[in-house]
């Protein structure tokens, strides 16, 4: 990047779960190595980087090095006090920076506490970038639906409060391929989810529950209720209703605060009529969005390193120069 500019973009299937399962980050390494080599011949006419920047669960244990997680409530300021300015020879030659992730609660939880506690890593540069396009209310909320669901509280200087998070994502993938319903509901995501089938799944788990609902999915299949897409959608909306309620109740969603829906098309318009239904305003933020507020988040923390560092060369010059 130059400015705001995006000079080049490349991109590999390589992430965090690949350290998990080979129980080391060499596979993220040496594909990092690969990704900014190939960037660097392909603009080297263009420009000459000076930094990297890099945010999420890149700076984990499971990734290049574990910076420690900046205790809510964490912005922009924040987060740039907080990163760290590193190097990896064997990735590259270019210092990197790694931006912390963010959490909320007690340090050393226990099981009493344990519910007042969350973390992120990758969303706090996310949510730093939204407000300084000012893309979302402050105070507000971002709800993130990736493969965790993560409901992002800022206050009303921009700044990540709290957060609470969810493996919604992840335990509707493992329905849809692993489980009795994998013949019932349909495998890929549809465009649009029917709204009366997201509210029958709404209004049976909050009747019956969430496990009594998924089945009930499978019911309406063998006895030929809809297709696979409309139990897809009775399926979601259970699933939906369970952490639109918790989130209610803990007053994480107020109708006072807007939200901003990130994820896909189907998933985030299913949320959007959940949350209008409950009267709570939200506002969807498509992916070339988020994408742009990430690297504004990403971008600025990097810049106001670089000039923080820049004063502080400057300083230590004057003051050699002097003695």
């Amino acid at each position: 990047m130059e400015g705001s500019h995006v000079i080049a973009l490349e991109s590999a299937p390589v992430g965090i779960r690949d350290s998990a399962r080979e129980r080391s980050p060499k596979m993220i390494r040496e594909c990092l190595q690969g990704l900014i080599a190939r960037l660097r011949r392909e603009t080297s006419r263009q420009c000459r980087p000076t930094h990297c920047a890099a945010a999420g669960m890149i700076s984990s244990s499971l990734g290049l090095a574990e910076v420690p997680h900046l205790v809510a409530p964490a912005g922009l300021d924040e987060l740039l006090a907080a990163s760290q300015l590193r190097r990896f020879d064997d990735i590259s030659d270019l210092p990197i920076l790694l931006v912390p992730g963010v959490r909320c609660g007690p340090a050393n939880p226990n099981i009493e506490q344990i519910e007042s506690v969350d973390v992120m890593r990758g969303e706090e540069t996310l949510c730093a970038g939204l407000v300084a396009l000012n893309l979302v209310s402050r105070p507000g909320v971002v709800l993130n639906l990736g493969s965790h669901w993560k409901a992002i509280q800022l206050d009303a200087e921009g700044r990540v409060s709290s957060s609470i998070t969810s493996l919604s994502g992840e335990v509707i993938h493992a329905t849809q391929q692993h489980t009795i319903l994998a013949d019932s509901v349909a495998t890929n995501w549809p465009d649009r989810l029917p709204p009366e089938w997201l509210k029958s799944g709404m209004e049976l788990a909050r009747q019956s529950g969430l496990s009594r609902t998924l089945f009930c999915a499978r019911l309406l299949h063998l006895f030929h209720n809809g297709t696979s897409e409309d139990r897809l959608a009775f399926a979601i909306g259970a699933f939906v209703a369970s952490d639109l309620d918790a989130l209610r109740n803990c007053g994480a969603l107020r109708p006072q605060h807007e939200v901003g829906v990130i994820g896909s098309k189907a998933l985030s318009e299913a949320w959007q009529f959940a949350l209008s239904n409950a009267g709570i305003p939200s506002a969807i933020i498509d992916s070339r969005t988020v994408e742009n507020a990430f690297l504004t988040g990403l971008r600025l923390i990097l810049e106001k390193a670089r000039h923080s560092l820049d004063r502080s060369s400057a300083h230590n010059i004057r003051r050699n120069f002097s003695s």
